[in-house]
């Protein structure tokens, strides 16, 4: 019992007041939107969606015209109506279920009427603020790719126009403010979609989400380029969704989010950097944190759209030593290989839901192929799997009496957390040398610090020597 309330007590002392005060509030109101037939009749559309939109599309096709989804490898066939609340599946494949990116994917306009008959489906049978769909992170994603949808192919339906002005009436009274982090990232980058599409009944989710926007630009992206939640994953999804904002400004030719544009575009810069710098010599991402390949849009995809949209990233020789000094990673560069070392903090503190225990563990390429590599991601949820590829021992990294570094639990929470070091010792012409250390485990014994001596040159690589 005092181990529980010892690790609730470590875990709750890092929220802000802001996330303790809405997660009160949300538990008590609710939302609650026009019905359908209302807002039909009260609004008036011909100001909508003045655009095309015209963006990148990377997904493949997710949903057949059999009526069979598959998500997170699983399949399933979606044809009867209480397949969106469906609780034999599971509760993150339903929600990608209620995203909608299928909508986006590559082939898209070769199935126009079924996507259209899909969206009429999800309209007449989920109905407002009851179930998956009306929660805020999925009303987030199906907003978006709605509006980009709707907007390519001139779709123009009142019922339809009626059911995105609730849906985004309804993620207007519950943002998530008490999560924070990608998802009010999310939150914003819907409204401020809703807002621009409705043009003039769309003002308030315009003011809203360029309020939630402006914050959390600043919040979320550190001065070396990276996300602040250190999963180079959730930093492609977050690069993505920026991309996205910078094309909506320049397709809409709207004067809010145009002069913000540049700003924008210098963040996906710096963003784009701090991503190759992290990618191994096969151009696929590293495994910190949360992260797995196939979920967010391939490197690739994000340095094609960049340069579609006119923002130079020049992907010249890396350097031999790169520190990111923010996010906490290191990266060396040698003549056959490149190792990447984590000596971050749990990041953000008041948000470490996609943290692992991680303290100190490296990722290693050489002559192009993955020699060391963490575990990744295979599964959210709460459960034994997700606890112990969160934990310490499946990372490249050492875990003393079975203990993880950083106390992960639950899915998404850690208590007590590693406070990591890093010193450079040398980084001369021909050689680098990296003293790392994190306190982890001196809640076991005060003198177990656990230390990492990294040293190499161009050619030569000592794998990271433990102390203790």
């Amino acid at each position: 019992m005092l181990t529980k309330l010892s690790r609730l007590f470590w875990t709750v002392r890092y929220l802000t007041a802001k996330q303790v005060y809405y997660r009160l509030y949300y538990r008590f109101v609710k939302p609650s939107v026009l019905t359908l037939e209302s807002s039909e009749a009260q609004s008036d559309f011909n100001q909508v969606g003045d655009f095309e939109w015209d963006g990148v599309c990377y997904k493949e096709q997710l949903i057949t015209s059999c009526n069979e989804a598959t998500f997170l490898n699983k399949k399933a066939n979606i044809k009867d109506k209480a397949i969106w609340n469906d609780t034999k599946l599971e509760k993150l494949w339903l929600y990608n279920l209620h995203y909608f990116d299928d909508l986006s994917s590559s082939d898209a306009y070769d199935r126009v009427d079924f996507h259209t008959s899909l969206v009429n489906r999800w309209i007449n049978e989920n109905p407002a603020c009851t179930g998956n769909g009306w929660e805020p992170y999925t009303l987030s994603l199906r907003i978006v790719n709605f509006i980009k949808w709707a907007s390519k192919f001139k779709y123009r339906d009142s019922r339809f126009l009626a059911s995105l002005r609730q849906q985004s009436e309804a993620l207007m009274q519950q943002c998530e403010y008490h999560i924070l982090a990608n998802h009010l990232f999310a939150n914003g980058k819907a409204l401020t979609f809703s807002g621009v599409y409705f043009g003039p009944l769309g003002t308030s989710y315009l003011q809203r989400g360029l309020e939630i926007l402006d914050a959390e630009f600043n919040e979320q992206f550190l001065k070396d380029g990276a996300h602040y939640e250190l999963s180079p994953m959730y930093h492609s999804v977050m690069l993505w969704d920026v991309l996205e904002l910078i094309e909506l400004a320049l397709t809409s030719k709207h004067e809010q989010l145009l002069d913000r544009v540049e700003s924008w575009k210098s963040i996906a810069k710096k963003g784009l950097c701090w991503l190759e710098s992290m990618l191994h010599q096969d151009n696929e991402i590293s495994f910190f944190n949360d992260a797995a390949i196939g979920i967010a849009p391939s490197p690739a995809k994000l340095f094609e759209y960049a340069k579609q949209l006119q923002i130079p990233v020049e992907r010249t020789k890396p350097d031999a030593y790169t520190l990111h000094n923010e996010s906490g990673f290191s990266v060396i560069n040698g003549s056959t290989y490149k190792v990447i070392i984590n000596h971050a903090e749990i990041g953000p503190s008041y948000q470490p839901g996609h943290a692992h225990a991680d303290s100190l563990s490296f990722e290693l390429s050489s002559m192009g192929k993955r020699v060391f590599v963490n575990s990744g991601t295979s599964m959210y949820g709460v459960s034994k799997e997700r606890e112990a590829e969160r934990g310490t021992s499946k990372h490249n990294t050492v875990t003393i009496e079975n203990i993880n570094s950083s106390e992960v639990w639950s899915g998404f929470r850690v208590a007590r957390r590693a406070r990591s070091f890093c010193e450079l010792a040398d980084n001369s012409a021909d050689r680098v040398v990296l003293n790392l250390s994190h306190d982890g485990y001196a809640r076991i014994d005060s003198s177990y610090i656990h230390t990492r001596k990294v040293c190499c040159d161009n050619s030569t690589l000592k794998l990271p020597i433990t102390y203790l």
